[in-house]
């Protein structure tokens, strides 16, 4: 399990990098509105390139943004009733959903997108607009971004396990199956550290 750990921590790490990077992509996009915006009003020109350029940046924060999300516990479900769940349900609900519906769904995702992409890309597909953009890169961010969901779910998977087996303390301010999750070694070690008894506390018990 240990190895497994790693693994995922490998995960979260590049996952986190690259929520981050694209996540500028945000400003980018709106200086480019803006500068259409005020090209559009000064000399009364536009371009469909600046114009789908957007989209095409929304499309890729919002899809390879989207397992950052996972990883930090941003991803909606219904809080009002989880929290009143005990916590071994929660987990349980965690793995069962990760298993039967996050995996397969990104998995045939990923399948079925890719003939879409591939498809596009032999024919060189370009935007029905004039002077727009080739449609293919566009189409490229579904198989991908589907493709880093599925791993950083099998991540989220062995930390909820992890969480189970009591080989993994749950980090205080989300989830157990966070990001800044450590092992339960290295959590009391850091207690001992601070002068603290980490025997006093049960897996189950820490927030």
């Amino acid at each position: 399990m240990r190895g497994l750990l790693r693994v995922s921590r490998l995960i979260d790490a590049a996952t986190e990098r690259l929520g981050r990077s694209v996540a500028w992509l945000v400003i980018v996009a709106a200086l480019i509105s803006a500068g259409n915006a005020i090209i559009r009003k000064l000399f009364d020109t536009s371009s469909n390139a600046w114009l789908e350029l957007q989209w095409w940046l929304f499309s890729a924060v919002f899809l390879l943004a989207a397992p950052w999300t996972l990883a930090l516990n941003e991803h909606i479900r219904i809080d009002i009733l989880n929290e009143r769940y005990p916590r071994w349900l929660r987990n349980t609900i965690e793995i069962v959903g990760h298993t039967l519906f996050l995996l397969p769904m990104a998995a045939i995702i990923v399948w079925t997108s890719w003939p879409f992409f591939v498809t596009s890309f032999l024919q060189n597909e370009q935007s029905l607009n004039y002077g727009g953009l080739p449609q293919w890169p566009a189409k490229f961010l579904i198989p991908l971004a589907f493709t880093i969901l599925f791993v950083q779910g099998l991540s989220e998977l062995i930390k909820r396990i992890a969480i189970m087996r009591g080989e993994l303390a749950e980090h205080e301010k989300s989830h157990p199956a966070a990001e800044l999750a450590q092992p339960r070694d290295s959590m009391d070690a850091k207690r001992a550290d601070n002068g603290d008894d980490p025997r006093g506390t049960a897996p189950d018990e820490v927030r």
